[in-house]
């Protein structure tokens, strides 16, 4: 064995808990995880932290009541992409021989009892202004679908996908599936994008265990290595995330496969970025699963589903299970970790030894995105 392994993985359900704490949340994911991984919390020598709007020394106040104090502890807040980055900083610590053992986390709450959107970032430019995230991506759907002849009906088949996947996830609130047509139908947030092509508020939490090569066997026969870990940022496009293509996707996870010595076709299970339908569709493409412009059809003939081409979003994703931010990336670790050891009852991909993780976070003037991340796992 060489490389980095997870070795355990914990994780609340993702709804709205407007009466729980964060930290509450954090500690529940985290504990969960540390009984999953056999670790004695006492071996845990560091811990990495993703949340985008909970406040300073997140981690520590996560941590506090386990009694994980006086460790290293590294905080990060990269918008949507702050929990993968706690992996991926934990991912390199680890390497660097920092540490044998840590634990990665990531929380978030967003429901409050009053609601409303995602704070508003003051001091960029188009965010003061007003931007909103359902707008930039239905204004990426009519540039989808201009040049390529993407139709609603194919976007609204994701959610469905989504949703029927999402009922057979414990950590899903979802229990009913919904149709095209419930989709096509609901409520419109921003053309084309109705209420059912969004995802939905919530509060939770993920954690996972990860190890050296050196410890990981001592503590489970069937750890998962990390083969890679990319972090990239966006560059200047001139229109944002309200493109037919992610640039950043596409550099990260071709420095990914790169780094695990694998390719699109060798992916068994993907948990990627999918907050909106079109997100899906247009990071299928990002990806290598299908060409550019060929996400529409992969969507008809079932590329994507539960048992095709490469399974995508098993666990629901974000438009089953919602997106509290800082949880997202570390959930996806979690599912893919349970995915590759055949623990995923109803929703198990068949034989998945390869999966990919993929998160984009963050909207800032006159760049892509703040931050994408692509981790590639494999049994």
């Amino acid at each position: 064995m060489s490389g980095i392994y997870v070795i355990g993985a914990g994780m609340t359900q993702f709804k709205p808990q407007p009466k729980t704490e964060v930290h509450e949340l954090g500690r529940d994911a985290a504990w969960a995880a540390i009984k999953n991984s056999n670790v004695d919390p006492a071996a845990i020598e560091m811990a990495h932290a993703g949340h985008a709007y909970q406040g300073q020394c997140f981690g520590q106040k996560v941590l506090l009541k386990i009694g994980l104090t006086g460790i290293a502890i590294a905080n990060y807040e990269n918008a949507c992409a702050s929990g993968a980055s706690a992996v991926w900083g934990l991912y390199n610590a680890i390497k660097a021989g920092q540490a044998e053992i840590g634990i990665a986390i990531g929380a978030e709450k967003l429901s409050s009892p009053t609601g409303g959107f995602t704070p508003l970032v003051a001091d960029d430019l188009e965010s003061s202004m007003g931007r909103v995230m359902p707008s930039v991506f239905a204004m990426a759907a009519h540039k989808h679908m201009n040049r390529y002849g993407t139709t609603r009906e194919q976007l609204a088949k994701i959610a469905v996908k989504n949703r029927r996947n999402g009922i057979r996830n414990p950590y899903s609130p979802w229990l009913e599936e919904i149709t095209s047509e419930q989709v096509l139908n609901a409520p419109m947030i921003a053309d084309p994008l109705t209420r059912l092509s969004c995802c939905p508020v919530s509060d939770g939490a993920a954690a996972v265990i990860m190890a050296s090569s050196k410890v990981a066997k001592q503590y489970t026969s069937k750890p998962v290595e990390i083969r890679s870990a990319v972090l990239a940022s966006g560059i200047r496009n001139g229109v944002g995330m309200a493109d037919d293509h992610s640039e950043m996707t596409i550099r990260a996870a071709k420095r990914a496969y790169e780094q695990a010595g694998v390719g699109p076709s060798d992916i068994d299970v993907c948990e990627l970025h999918d907050p909106f339908t079109i997100a899906e569709l247009i990071h299928y493409e990002d990806l290598g699963f299908c060409a550019a412009g060929e996400g529409g059809r992969g969507v008809d003939e079932g590329w994507f589903d539960l048992n095709g081409k490469v399974a995508v979003s098993p666990s629901g994703g974000l438009l089953a299970r919602g997106h509290p931010l800082g949880a997202t990336g570390v959930a996806q670790i979690a599912e893919l970790f349970w995915q590759l050891r055949g623990e995923c009852g109803e929703r198990q991909v068949r034989d998945a030894k390869v999966g990919l993780a993929h998160t984009v976070g963050g909207g800032v003037t006159e760049i892509e995105a703040g931050a994408t991340s692509v981790h590639i796992l494999a049994v």
